[in-house]
């Protein structure tokens, strides 16, 4: 027997069902999958989205997920864990296009979404029944359907009364899952769970919590509010709301991404100016991409570089005009970097944008610099068109030779 409105196999059924409408969705494997969309002799391969075995996993497949691989694991590590994996180098401008389509179709559904990422947002669906003549979870299913059979990629939905079970549910069937978990069964679901299971709570967090007593989420449950508060501070009333599955933050059409940025780590550490400057340019052209993809432009650049004994160091540059044109954006980021080379060697550069905000076409850094912005804009509608090798920019080529 299949759903009537989505065709799908799974039958969802659940006692509150028609009374929840906060969403989290996520793509599944969202890079991974894109690639063994365009490519289908990849559909049952191992497939690693990233590059360099010193780089880290941007992200895999569920194929490579069985052999342990996961997102933000080292290469070298992945590579070791399944040498027969597919290597693909992200290519983040037809991952944004694609991110923008499933987001186009999540405001159909309701006006207030709050994107997480490029491929992952929380939703607000009270009050459309009516709009759609179903219920928010049968406009999901549907939904689901849709960007499966539109765009050639899955989602899994989780469906609750707010944020933070939504996103728990949204990992608990995946990939193409559609979870439901209401507050009346949140407690007893997160009991069992260690501290860790809270978002927030990393590992140094979860130590803390356990040499004063709380290993699990049932002993914050067992907790006293003010005697957390004592200890914590205002993180202790958040855990002690979270433990039961309380969560107030109200999904929020109107969240800015802060910064968009854009880092790589070698294969070999390197401490010249020259071989930094030419990874620098590629990093900026991809934080372009998405700049301009998201029809947003910023005002602050910050350079990123991890040495090799691992300390990070940031510097930063107020810009004039806000901007997303990648010559710009370099021009301030190598200006930073000259500073910093000379006597220490680095495994990782990276690139940020900040500041940011909405532009409508051209921002005024491009109107003061027209011919730039024109030519720029110029070579982005030809990769668009003919992929991104149609154009190469001399700095790259130089660095091929």
């Amino acid at each position: 027997m299949r759903c009537g409105n989505c065709g799908s196999p799974r039958l969802v059924c659940h006692p509150e069902l028609t009374r929840l409408a906060i969403a989290h969705v996520d793509c599944d494997a969202f890079y991974a999958t894109i690639e063994k969309r365009d490519d289908p002799s990849l559909i049952d391969k191992p497939v690693i989205v990233g590059g360099g075995k010193r780089g880290v996993v941007a992200a895999c497949c569920y194929v490579a997920r069985t052999y342990g691989i996961k997102s933000a694991m080292p290469m070298f590590e992945a590579l070791r864990r399944c040498p027969s994996a597919v290597v693909i180098r992200p290519n983040m401008a037809k991952y944004v296009k694609i991110g923008r389509e499933v987001r186009r179709a999540m405001a159909e559904l309701t006006p207030l979404v709050e994107p997480l990422s490029i491929d992952e947002a929380f939703l607000d669906l009270s009050g459309t029944e009516r709009l759609h003549g179903m219920s928010a979870a049968k406009a999901l299913a549907r939904f689901a359907g849709q960007v499966e059979r539109n765009f050639g990629i899955t989602v899994s939905i989780g469906l609750s009364a707010n944020k933070f079970l939504a996103k728990i549910a949204s990992d608990l069937d995946k990939p193409r899952g559609f979870a439901v978990l209401a507050q009346s069964e949140a407690a007893a679901f997160l009991a069992p769970k260690p501290v860790g299971f809270i978002y927030g709570v990393g590992a140094v967090s979860a130590a803390k919590l356990a040499a004063d007593g709380f290993r699990l989420i049932a002993d914050l449950q067992r907790a006293d509010m003010t005697d957390l508060m004592r200890r914590y501070g205002e993180e202790g009333q958040r855990l002690w709301h979270l433990a039961r599955g309380l969560d107030m933050r109200k999904v929020d059409a109107q969240r800015e991404t802060k910064s968009v940025s854009a880092e790589t780590t070698f294969e070999h550490d390197i401490g010249e100016f020259r071989p930094l400057e030419q990874c620098l340019w590629e990093l900026t052209e991809r934080v372009s991409v998405r700049l301009k993809a998201g029809g947003i432009a910023g005002s602050t650049v910050t350079l990123k570089l991890k040495s090799a004994d691992f300390k990070i160091r940031t510097r930063a540059r107020a810009l004039s005009h806000c901007t997303q044109l990648a010559s710009r954006i370099f021009a301030a980021g190598r200006d930073l970097l000259k500073q910093e080379t000379g006597k220490t060697k680095f495994r990782l550069i990276g690139i940020g944008v900040s500041n940011l905000e909405e532009i409508a076409g051209s921002d005024l850094a491009d109107l003061i610099d027209r011919r730039a912005a024109e030519a720029e804009h110029a070579v982005d509608r030809l990769r668009q068109k003919f992929g991104r090798n149609a154009v190469i920019r001399g700095l790259v080529i130089e660095r091929d030779e």
